[in-house]
């Protein structure tokens, strides 16, 4: 009872809004650490993977993120003391959050980007868990628990993991660079944690460290090559428009945001501060450029305006029952109208020009021939982008994977980069999930290999026991 009216008390100390700093320190209290919190929540993009789409609960858990392995569901993080964290304290918190490992002792897969999140301050921690006890409302929704296959259901296993490629440790102001660049180098590698999607992964499924920001897939999307290289990266790209692309999703000439990229401006960059859109486009600028061998030229140097209409009126209606795989005929007929007839787009460039784009003319693809499958969708402010998709489940128009490789050859060859060729085969890997990694491939043979060298094992113990007979 007593311990009941204690926490009651700091509650409502928590939640008063009188109380903004201590006193003698300084440090943030009460309705101004929660509201820090919440903005720390934001940057960090929690409510990407702790919310169910369409409708979600906040924090509720619930949304199954695809992963090589198998699907791993994303938890209930309210306040529930029956289903979430409500029972955590701020180390477990804090330890869950930077080494991956829950109240109870479990292990969490890296789905939960925590190998970033370990550079979060205390401060940041401090203020995190004051959100989340006291800011969210505690939702009483059960989690969906995680089934990976065999190994990979072996949680205890992520301990070795850990050791291998966890570098703990907060993050560490160099005091060579300024106070700006600090700020970037913070929020990209702590709680952005841009480097989770946009480094390659290594056998293990681990960041390769010396590809860092290089670019990665992610399922079917690609997230691209960030670092400061000026034909496979951004440096090509001023400050400024590094700033409104991570506003806005769009940069004109340039880039727009799609697959997990959208997620993130929609859910966390957009509401970043300008101050700090800018520190993270000075960071990004000063990283170590690296260069992919397959790049020639800038990815938004390729192409120019082309129209084949006049050619094509009158010969064949756009799909006639799925018959026709003339990319020039399939592009007139499903993608002309909004990107028009030349490629050039609307003229607000909500729906972009096909040219001078990278998606068109990176030597990856998978972003061209993802956004014909998927769609594009993606909510800033008051504006709503949206393409439909032209996948199997389309309500617009549905194509099959070998139209879709049709017209994405004709936009590579007529808007983009003629060097990349896309066959039926590439849109289907992309169509169920993207590239499987040898480790994933490997999976099957696990059980028995294990199986084989355990009794190999006692075999051996065996035939030394004989010996010492």
């Amino acid at each position: 009872m007593k311990k009941q009216a204690k926490l009651t008390l700091l509650s409502l100390l928590l939640l008063g809004g009188s109380a903004v700093q201590a006193a003698d320190n300084g440090e943030l209290s009460g309705a101004a650490l929660i509201k820090k919190g919440e903005q720390i929540a934001i940057s960090s993009d929690c409510q990407a993977c702790h919310t169910k789409p369409e409708g979600g609960t906040p924090f509720a858990g619930g949304y199954g993120i695809s992963s090589p392995m198998g699907v791993i569901y994303a938890t209930n993080i309210t306040p529930s003391n029956a289903e979430g964290i409500g029972s955590y304290s701020e180390e477990q918190f804090a330890r869950a959050v930077r080494d991956g490992i829950r109240a109870d002792g479990t292990h969490l897969y890296p789905a939960m980007p925590y190998t970033s999140y370990t550079r979060l301050s205390d401060a940041d921690i401090k203020a995190l868990y004051a959100y989340f006890m006291h800011g969210v409302k505690p939702v009483d929704q059960k989690n969906t628990l995680t089934d990976l296959p065999f190994p990979f259901n072996l949680r205890f296993s992520m301990a070795a993991w850990n050791l291998l490629f966890l570098k703990d440790g907060r993050f560490a102001p160099d005091a060579a660079k300024s106070e700006q660049w600090n700020r970037g180098a913070y929020l990209v590698n702590g709680p952005g944690h841009c480097d989770t999607c946009h480094t390659p992964r290594n056998l293990l499924m681990a960041e390769d460290s010396s590809q860092a920001l290089a670019g990665g897939m992610v399922g079917s999307w690609y997230a691209p090559n960030i670092t400061s290289d000026p034909i496979s990266g951004i440096g090509g790209w001023s400050n400024q428009q590094l700033v409104q692309y991570l506003k806005t999703g769009r940069v004109v000439g340039k880039n727009q945001a799609a697959g997990g990229m959208a997620e993130a401006i929609e859910n966390s960059l957009q509401y970043f501060s300008d101050d700090d859109l800018a520190a993270i486009a000075v960071y990004l600028k000063s990283t170590a450029p690296i260069r992919d061998t397959k790049d020639s030229q800038p990815a938004d140097s390729y192409g120019k305006p082309l129209n084949v209409e006049p050619q094509l009126r009158g010969l064949q209606p756009a799909n006639a029952n799925n018959t026709v795989t003339d990319g020039a005929a399939l592009f007139s007929g499903n993608c002309a109208s909004c990107h028009q007839p030349d490629g050039s787009g609307s003229k607000n460039q909500a729906y972009p020009s096909l040219f001078n784009n990278t998606a068109t003319g990176s030597s990856n693809p998978a972003n061209l021939i993802s956004a014909i499958l998927f769609g594009v969708e993606r909510k800033v402010g008051d504006q709503h982008v949206l393409m439909p998709n032209f996948g199997p489940l389309s309500y617009v128009n549905p194509l099959n994977d070998q139209q879709i490789a049709a017209i994405s050859n004709y936009v590579l060859q007529q808007y983009g980069n003629p060097a990349v060729k896309v066959s039926a085969a590439d849109v289907t890997v992309l169509r169920l999930g993207g590239p499987v990694p040898l480790l994933a491939m490997l999976q099957p043979y696990m059980a028995p290999a294990i199986g084989i060298a355990v009794v190999a094992l006692i075999f051996m113990a065996w035939l030394l026991g004989r010996k010492r007979r």
